[in-house]
């Protein structure tokens, strides 16, 4: 199977360059349902069929298999990255060395071209009984939130016996076993203007009240149980002459285990029913909108399998805890063996310096493409 990637390197790589070479932006419902038309055509092309997901305001989702199969493994991948139209033309995909380069190159569409190509491997291989038990869904909007496409991951999650997302690996090749949850939440202070020179006395500042707020959301940042919350944007006033009528505040929260949700939530609630400065009044909205994936037994069980698969191979499989989220929070909480960073290697995803290890192609796919053979044996444990 291996030697049979590394001949097909030229062929990833040409396929790799006409995915990045597509923008495919989260808020660009055109752009990613071209470049979901891509996805189509190549995973067509192999004998799989699709079944699309339409979406008014994002991109449609997209999920494939074969005929008349009823798969028990899910790939789960997301087409859009965080480039806006126009962007691939500024900076196409081009090639370093060992080293490619563009926009969304490693988050995801690295993942993308070895989804396909592991799927290529083992039907060149003859495992033609292996491909009843893959499912590989692409969706259009986890780099915001993916509002519109959550409960149709839990769908097709349900009773799966693994997920496997194919976010990038982690730098130094190790899976992702643990991700921190989280959500965003705004909160507003109105207060009363007034001159600051005539009668400063008489107003009353709404961004004095949010500094107060501000110190207090910190504080509830405990980092040895892997909750944050960070206060990143803030916005009041009028002019440098005026008591500030209106201030707001945009916060991020991120959690580590499910009953810190309620906590957090009710902890930012309460907050808001007084003000240290009288006169002022302060509303907050929001939510936490994508739970945590714990390590669960069955992530350890899972995680064992795909190890002991690396083995075998001769790659070596590491895992480690993220603080960032991803879709694989959605599967996790479900009770579904779930393991995240299963795609190829590289880093500085979201900048103009997002890069992809070549070599690492071939590696990880093989990697998939070997996991989803054991995970077809029945005789292995349902994990």
């Amino acid at each position: 199977m291996k030697s049979y990637l590394q001949a097909e390197l030229t062929n990833m790589l040409k396929t790799l360059e006409t995915f990045v070479n597509q923008d495919s932006g989260s808020y660009d419902k055109e752009d990613i349902d071209e470049y979901g038309k891509m996805i189509k055509s190549a995973f067509e092309s192999i004998g799989m069929i699709e079944e699309e997901h339409e979406s008014l305001n994002r991109g449609n989702h997209r999920y494939f298999s074969f005929p008349e199969t009823t798969p028990s493994v899910l790939l789960l991948l997301h087409m859009d990255t965080v480039f806006k139209s126009g962007t691939v033309k500024e900076r196409p995909f081009r090639i370093e060395g060992d080293v490619a380069y563009g926009p969304g190159v490693v988050d995801m569409k690295g993942s993308h071209v070895s989804s396909l190509y592991a799927i290529k491997a083992l039907i060149e291989e003859g495992s033609t009984d292996v491909l009843q038990h893959v499912g590989i869904l692409f969706t259009s909007d986890e780099e915001i939130g993916a509002t519109s496409s959550k409960e149709l991951i839990q769908s097709y999650a349900k009773d799966k016996r693994a997920v496997l997302v194919m976010e990038p690996a982690r730098k130094d090749g190790s899976l992702v076993t643990a991700r921190r949850g989280g959500g965003r939440f705004t909160m507003d202070v109105q207060g009363k203007a007034a001159h600051a020179g005539i009668n400063p006395e008489e107003g009353r500042s709404a961004i004095e009240e949010l500094a107060h707020k501000t110190i207090a959301l910190h504080q509830l940042s405990n980092l040895e149980a892997g909750i944050s919350v960070n206060v990143g944007v803030i916005e009041g006033g009028s002019t440098v002459n005026t008591v500030a009528e209106h201030a707001r505040a945009f916060i991020d929260v991120r959690i580590s285990t499910l009953d810190q949700g309620p906590q957090m939530t009710e902890a930012i609630e309460a907050m808001c029913e007084e003000s240290e400065l009288e006169g002022t009044k302060v509303t907050v909205s929001g939510d936490l909108t994508r739970p945590p994936m714990e390590r669960t037994e069955k992530t350890e069980e899972l995680f064992q399998l795909i190890q002991q698969t690396g083995e075998q191979i001769g790659v070596q499989v590491t895992e480690v805890a993220t603080g960032g989220s991803s879709d694989a929070s959605f599967t996790s909480v479900m009770d579904v063996a779930t393991i995240d960073g299963m795609g190829p290697v590289g880093g500085g995803a979201h900048s103009s310096d997002e890069y992809l290890e070549i070599p690492s192609l071939v590696e990880r796919t093989h990697l998939l493409a070997a996991t989803i053979k054991q995970l077809s044996n029945s005789r292995v444990k349902t994990v």
